[in-house]
Formats: C-alpha cells, structure tokens, sequence
C-alpha cells in the first residue's frame, strides 16, 4: 500500500472580482492572499495571471483562473 504525501496543486483557483468605487475593477484569491487592480477587464485578466505566476512555485500553480463577477446594485421603495 502505497500513498502520495507531497504537496498536490489546486486545479482551480477562484478571485472575485468587483467593480471599484474609484473606476476600473479589483480581483482578491479565495484561500490565497493574492490581490490585483486594474482600469479595465482586459488588463485585469493579465493582471491576474501576472500575480498568479508570482505567487506560486512551478508545478504549484492552479491549472483554471476562475473570475467571478460579483456587483451591488441598490434599489429604493
């Protein structure tokens, strides 16, 4: 019987990602102190990438970028 002990990648690594309320949009890891800002969405994407590269190790590194949008919207009554 044999068992793997050393360390396993995520294969999916999540950020929410928020319109900020200064412009553009910022992205925080989930389960990872990673942070990143950016003026547009395309910037962000590589901005993300960017951190996640600096972040981990070769062979550590989560295999899916997941972003999800999250955004605030009030209503009166």
């Amino acid at each position: 019987m044999s068992y793997y002990s050393g360390y396993m990648p995520q294969s999916e690594l999540v950020f929410v990602v928020e319109e900020a309320p200064e412009g553009g949009y910022t992205a925080r890891a989930l389960g990872e102190s990673i942070f990143t800002e950016a003026d547009d969405l395309a910037q962000l994407r590589a901005m993300v990438r960017d951190a996640v590269l600096g972040h981990f190790d070769d062979g550590e590194r989560p295999s899916v970028l997941r972003l999800r949008f999250v955004r605030d919207e009030l209503l009166t009554v």
